[in-house]
This record gives C-alpha cells, structure tokens and sequence, in this order.
C-alpha cells in the first residue's frame, strides 16, 4: 500500500508522542492546504505489460540497505525537527522478520542520513481512500465493530467479535470505528473515502468488508464475502482461511487482467491526505497530498471512476490522525 508514513525521532510505536493530536475539522475531512508531492516518470497505463501489470511497486529483490535508504531518502516530502514525511514506495513492507529488508529496519540508517544523529525514528501511519469491489449499501455513514487480533495458521488476522463481554474488552478486544463516504461508482466497484476514528491493524479493510465490499487486491480477509445467487453474505471469520481474491470475469476485463495477474492485484488502499497540527505552538496545520500510486490510478480509468483531485480544501480524502492512533 502506498500513502504517507509520518515518522518522529521521541514516538514511540503506538503510543502518543509530545505536540501530536488530532486536528478538529468542520466535516472532518479537511483543513488548510500545505504540501504536495508529485510522482516523478509516472504515467498512467490503460493496459498491464507482461509479468509486471501494476507499475511502481518497489523491486526489493535488487536492493540492499544503502540502497533503500538512498530511496527513502528521495521519498521525504518534508522534514521540521523531530517530524519527517515521506511518501513511502509502494512493496515496501513497514516490518517483518528479522533480517529482512523492512522500513523499521532501516530507521537507524535513515535517520543518520537525514542529520537527526542519535535521534530515533518510529512510525505512525494511517490509510484514506479505498476502490473496493461491490458498492455500499449507503451513500455514506459510519461503521463500529468490535475487533480482535487472533494468530491463526501462523498469520495473524483480525476477527469481528458479536456482542463482546467486559472479559473480552480485558483480553484485547477493542471497539473499532471508521466513517465513509462513496465518492464515485462504476462497474460494480466503488471509490470510498474513509476516516477511522479509531486505530487497530486492518482496520478499513475489515470496516469494508463488514459492509460486503472488500478492498481491491484484499487477499487477506476478501474470502470471507460469499455469493449465492447474485446475493452476498458473511462467511464466519474463524474458520474462513485468507486466499487470493477472486473477481468475477466481467471485472477481470474491465481491468485488463489474467487471473494470474489478478492474483497479485496490489491492495487499493492509499492514504491521498493528511492534516497534521503545526510542530510549534501557534504554528498553521499542514495538509500533506499523496498522488496515487500508478497502479491506482490506472484502476480508476479502467473502471470509468474520476481520479483523486489535488490540491483543493476539503477534498479528495482528508485524514485527521485517530484520537488514539498511537496508543
């Protein structure tokens, strides 16, 4: 997933750091206007070429760490004092196992390269707007669910719990919500703007899958929608294993996609603005803009939907940070 990661060298992972917190919003979407970043060499694609349909996911398997760092290091949008922005590549996993090539792992090195010195970077990262596959029942509204994060089969995968009691609260569970906004349709798919409100992992993808409209490129939790004569309905999540998105043949064409290719459809998740408080006491909000990935924006003219505008208050996806994003 594209979008913006915002690092900070006294955050720590998950938990509030010093002059960070939500910026109060009219509607909620939208503030002051500041940064935006532009795609360098990137056009958008009608058609995929070969093995490589989605241009502009990060190749790691040629990269070593100075490398990426030199990458990461191109990708920073803007840096004031302990906060530093940039437009992380897409592939880019944020962890992972030891000894693989992550974010978090190059931190150090990243941070050394951008004159911060002993300084630590974490991150704090959050999502936007989603092309999903089926369209929502409302034109907008909002979702609350009750999520859980269970390890299962090795993976560990967030499950909605029914009618949760304290014990579960005690044990994990946490009360989730998200508000959405349909933006656009066409063919059967939707361009959805979403806020959560609060944070937990997965948190959109699970949000629009509760409303029968996984995420494109969701191979994670999209099994568990089921189709019986043209209607949907929920699988039970405990027993439903992830697997790679199916879509049916009319939208494989309308994408200009092989099954094969689809199965490696990257997830349309994409964080396009941010509104975060000044760094100093009276100091003006900034509204940072992401452009979309290549990929993204190629979906969106297949399926006939109007690309994100930039650049304008109020639109496009603004994204306040969740009251309890870090905690």
């Amino acid at each position: 997933m594209g979008g913006w990661r915002v690092l900070g060298q006294v955050w720590g992972a998950w938990r509030r750091g010093p002059g960070v917190r939500a910026v109060p919003s009219a509607s909620g979407f939208g503030t002051e206007a500041g940064h935006q970043l532009r795609p360098r060499g990137s056009r958008n694609r009608s058609r995929p070429r070969g093995d490589q349909p989605f241009p502009g996911l990060l190749q790691l398997e040629n990269l070593g760490r100075k490398e990426l760092v030199d990458v990461l290091r191109a990708a920073v949008v803007d840096q004031k004092g302990p906060l530093v922005t940039l437009n992380k590549p897409l592939g880019l996993p944020v962890t992972g196992k030891p000894g693989e090539l992550t974010l978090v792992s190059v931190l150090p090195e990243l941070s050394q390269s951008l004159g911060l010195r002993d300084q630590e970077l974490q991150v704090v990262q959050a999502s936007g707007n989603a092309v999903t596959d089926g369209i929502p029942a409302t034109s907008e509204g909002k979702i609350q669910a009750a999520l859980k994060l269970e390890h299962v089969d090795g993976v560990d995968l967030v499950i909605p719990v029914k009618s949760p009691s304290r014990k579960d609260f005690q044990e994990g569970v946490k009360r989730t919500l998200s508000h959405f906004r349909v933006l656009a349709m066409g063919s059967g798919c939707a361009l959805v703007q979403l806020q959560p409100l609060t944070a937990f992992p997965s948190q959109l993808q699970v949000h629009m899958l509760l409303q029968l409209c996984p995420v494109l490129g969701d191979h994670a939790y999209s099994a568990r929608v089921g189709t019986v004569l043209g209607q949907r309905f929920l699988l039970p999540a405990e027993s439903t294993k992830p697997q790679r998105q199916v879509l049916d043949e009319a939208l494989l064409r309308r994408l200009c996609l092989t099954p094969s290719q689809a199965a490696q459809l990257p997830l349309h998740l994409h964080l396009h603005c941010l509104h975060l408080p000044g760094v100093r006491p009276r100091e003006a909000p900034m509204k940072l803009l992401a452009p979309l990935p290549p990929y993204f924006s190629r979906t969106l003219q297949c399926l006939g939907l109007p690309s994100l505008p930039a650049g304008k208050r109020g639109v496009g996806g603004g994204m306040n940070l969740p009251s309890d994003l870090n905690e």
